[in-house]
Order: C-alpha cells, then sequence, then structure tokens
C-alpha cells in the first residue's frame, strides 16, 4: 500500500524515538495475545472480539484525529480495495485467532499467525509471480520442518482444530498483505487503516448479531472486561497508531523483523500470566519458524516490507 506521506522514505538509521516506539509496540502485542485468551475464557468469541473491534476503531479513528491524518478515499474502486483488506486483515485475523485460542495454547497460536512471512512468499509467488530467492527458499524449508516438528506430535487424531485455525490467521493475514500491495492504494496508509478498523468492527458487530445474538457479557468478571478492553484499546487503536507511525520513520525490514520479538513475548508472557509451558518439541518447531521468519524479512525485495499488522 502506498503512503503518500513517506515521499521522502526512512532514513537509513531512524530515529530513536522510533526505535522505542517499536519495543512498545512488540510488549504491547505480545501481551495481547495471553490477555485475549483470558478474555475470551469468560466472553464469547463473536461478543469478545467485536468489542475489541470497535474499541479498536474508535481509539484509533481519534489518534488519526490528534495526528491530523488523511481520510479521504479516492475512488469506489479503492473502497473495494479497502472491504477486501479489512475482511483479510482484521475480521479473518479475529475470527480465526479466537477461535484458535479456544481450541489450541496460546504460545501455539502466537507462533503459527507469526508464519505470515512465509505464506506471503508463497503467495506473492503465485498470484504475483515474485519468484522466491535462495534465502526465501531456504526459509520455507525451515518453516516447513518447524511446523512438522510442532504438529506432529499433535496429530494421533488428526490435525487439532485449533492448529488449522492459528495456521488460517497467517495465510489470511498474509493474503491481505499481498492483496493491498497488488492494489496498490494510493491514500494516507494511516486513513485507511482507519476505514478498515471501522469497517472490520462493523462486520464483526454483524457476525456477532448474527451467530450469538445480543452482547453477552453476563459472567464475566473483572479480569475478562480488563483483558478486552486491552485487545481493543491498547492491542488493536494504539498499537495500530504505533505500527502505521513506525513504519513511516524506520525502514521497512527493520521495522518487520523488530516486531518478530512479539511471539516471544507472546510466548513468555503465556507462561507467566497462564501457566503454559512449551514442550521441547514446541521450542525447536517456534525456533525454526522463528529462524524462517528472520530470512525472509532480510531479504529485502520481499512483500512483507509493506505488511500491516492486525491483533
Amino acid at each position: 500500500m502506498r503512503n503518500p506521506d513517506r515521499a521522502a522514505g526512512a532514513a537509513p538509521h531512524a530515529d530513536f524515538g522510533a526505535r522505542m516506539m517499536l519495543v512498545v509496540l512488540s510488549f504491547i502485542w505480545g501481551i495481547t495475545w495471553p490477555l485475549m485468551k483470558l478474555a475470551l475464557i469468560e466472553i464469547p468469541p463473536l461478543t469478545m472480539r467485536a468489542a475489541a473491534a470497535v474499541l479498536g476503531a474508535v481509539t484509533y479513528s481519534l489518534l488519526c484525529v490528534i495526528m491530523r491524518r488523511r481520510f479521504r478515499i479516492p475512488s469506489l474502486k479503492v473502497w473495494g480495495h479497502v472491504l477486501v483488506g479489512a475482511l483479510l486483515n482484521i475480521v479473518a485475523f479475529s475470527l480465526f485467532s479466537a477461535f484458535a485460542q479456544l481450541a489450541a495454547t496460546t504460545s501455539r497460536v502466537t507462533i503459527l499467525a507469526y508464519t505470515m512471512p512465509i505464506w506471503s512468499v508463497l503467495l506473492a509467488w503465485w498470484f504475483l509471480g515474485e519468484r522466491p530467492n535462495r534465502t526465501q527458499t531456504t526459509a520455507l524449508l525451515l518453516c516447513a520442518t518447524g511446523l512438522a516438528i510442532l504438529i506432529y506430535p499433535l496429530t494421533q487424531n488428526g490435525i487439532p482444530l485449533g492448529i488449522l485455525f492459528a495456521l488460517a490467521v497467517g495465510v489470511c493475514w498474509a493474503g491481505g498483505t499481498v492483496y493491498l500491495k497488488w492494489a496498490h492504494i494510493d491514500a494516507d496508509q494511516m486513513g485507511v487503516g482507519s476505514w478498515q478498523m471501522t469497517v472490520a468492527a462493523v462486520i464483526l458487530v454483524a457476525v456477532m448479531l448474527i451467530f450469538e445474538g445480543r452482547p453477552e457479557f453476563g459472567g464475566a468478571h473483572l479480569d475478562g472486561y480488563l483483558a478486552t478492553a486491552w485487545t481493543g484499546i491498547a492491542g488493536n487503536g494504539i498499537a495500530y497508531a504505533l505500527w502505521f507511525t513506525v513504519v513511516r520513520r524506520l525502514p521497512a525490514v527493520t521495522a518487520s523483523l523488530g516486531v518478530l520479538a512479539v511471539p516471544v513475548i507472546g510466548i513468555v508472557a503465556s507462561s507467566l500470566i497462564l501457566g503454559e509451558v512449551p514442550t521441547v518439541a514446541d521450542m525447536i518447531g517456534f525456533a525454526l519458524i522463528f529462524v524462517a521468519s528472520a530470512c525472509v524479512l532480510l531479504t529485502r525485495q520481499t512483500v512483507v516490507e509493506t505488511a500491516s499488522q492486525p491483533t
């Protein structure tokens, strides 16, 4: 997605403030994963994700106003691109991640969601004709090996549904990234992101009303409400604003590599907050997938340099 505000380009050695924003952003997203699980334990998944989406859209839009970002969408065709981006990057991500966490450990869901750079390489090859280079091919093999080590011990009765949902998170996120690169939306990146979040919030509320009825918070305790509020306000609204600020001020590869700290923080936070203890196979699989994603992101000519980052 093109952003006219980056016309001058990011400086090779970007400022210290942007790097600190990246650190804060990684901690927000890393902590959000186990907190999301806490919310899902007490609140029905569609209600929880719809509430978080609304809070995130409102927070993000307010921040765009404060930062004087432009909301103008230039044509009906671009509105179509915004809708597809919202469906893949936010709606699908929100729904699949919620149901994945209900059926699998948060640490596994987090690391599998961050296979996104790998799926981006494959989808860009298939749909944009961007053949993977040697580094990216090595990354694909590392990722496949990591997934096999991670999933095989769980397959006595078939691949668990939670794992499939978690993989779908990464695939949809990658699909949205590749689609937006293909679409070349020439508008303010933060403004377009705001509309994506708003459209996604409307869709998620509609899905909740259809399948769960009115919002159902009756059985939730304070920690469930606080976890939902954190997911929406911090994990979606504030984090998105930080992300789009960071990608304007840091080189794309630096920003993308920086957020690879998110699954690491997520695994540690899941252990501390949820008491999840990864197995040896989990840790080996995590390590291989992490290295594979880093290899892809270290290749500068890659679609993931334009990635959005939903949570």
